[in-house]
């Protein structure tokens, strides 16, 4: 039984002592091929945002025009928005507010005396706009369309 024990630890040591060698020789053949500059291995990016092994300074430079370079988002174009078709669905003349649904899109929006015309009443078909208030949209600039 021993000498079984005995002849493990020989044949560990042995491949231990190859993977040694092996890994010499490895060093060996890395440190013969020449060692590579660490100018060799470091990579740059380019303004296209690729990966390329010529530095900045070597590169051929174009010409940027201080004009073309958007720093923000570009201004929205003032386009005049449609008014809103809606009916007059509840409205309260004693308080003094009531709610329009949109007829395209079934949205409610609460509507204040203050932007609506005088002789407004429930069912009426009007025309308006919609601004964000406190508790979200409202409508505003209300006026009777023609039916």
């Amino acid at each position: 039984m021993a000498g079984s024990q005995s002849f493990g630890k020989r044949e560990n040591e042995k491949k231990r002592q190859a993977k040694r060698i092996e890994k010499q020789k490895r060093k060996e053949e890395r440190q013969a091929g020449g060692t590579a500059s660490m100018d060799e291995m470091i990579a740059y990016v380019d303004e296209h945002g690729r990966l390329t092994d010529i530095p900045p300074e070597e590169r051929e430079k174009t010409e940027v025009k201080l004009e073309e370079i958007a720093i923000a988002t570009p201004k929205k174009k003032d386009i005049e928005e449609e008014p809103l078709k809606g009916r007059i669905e509840h409205f309260n003349s004693s308080k003094g507010y009531g709610f329009i649904k949109d007829l395209a899109s079934t949205e409610k929006y609460f509507f204040h005396i203050s932007s609506a015309p005088q002789n407004i009443a429930e069912g009426n078909i009007v025309t308006f706009e919609t601004e964000r208030g406190t508790r979200g949209m409202n409508a505003v600039r209300i006026v009777l369309a023609n039916k």
